[in-house]
């Protein structure tokens, strides 16, 4: 889930590229949650509670929550895919990731977070990293099927 949508067409080929390779394993799918409108009058913490409130709404009390997050947990890709793993393993009904706006997440969102994994130390735009996300989504698969995408 993620705030936003995207209007770069190379990211959204990319993210097209991906999302046909995961139908293959998974059910998967991004939910846009669209932009607030109006935020010129809103201070950084009133965007975040704003875009924090939608999200919310679009969660249920069942699902295992991941928030992507630069001061989250750092993850090998091999790791991700034992994450990833584990929770399949558990039955969890639905495990919705999260990428927040450009300032990040409201602190309700984080006490609702089952887990926060971090991409990298390098910070990159909310646009780029569903990019980056979606693309380890399926390295993990392609890792748990004993697929030769991902080198060791």
């Amino acid at each position: 889930m993620a705030i936003g949508k995207t209007d770069d067409s190379y990211i959204l080929e990319g993210l097209e590229k991906y999302l046909k390779r995961l139908k293959h394993y998974i059910k998967f799918e991004i939910l846009i949650i669209p932009d607030l409108k109006k935020t010129k009058n809103l201070s950084e913490d009133e965007q975040k509670t704003k875009e924090s409130e939608l999200f919310l709404k679009n969660i249920t009390h069942s699902d295992y929550v991941v928030v992507l997050d630069e001061r989250g947990t750092e993850m090998s890709s091999m790791h991700f895919a034992d994450f990833i793993n584990k929770r399949m393993i558990a039955s969890v009904p639905h495990l919705v990731f999260l990428i927040g706006g450009p300032y990040g997440f409201d602190q309700s969102i984080y006490q609702r977070a089952n887990y926060k994994i971090s991409l990298s130390k390098l910070t990159f735009s909310h646009q780029m990293i569903r990019l980056f996300f979606v693309e380890q989504v399926y390295r993990a698969f392609s890792i748990l099927k004993g697929e030769p995408y991902h080198h060791e």
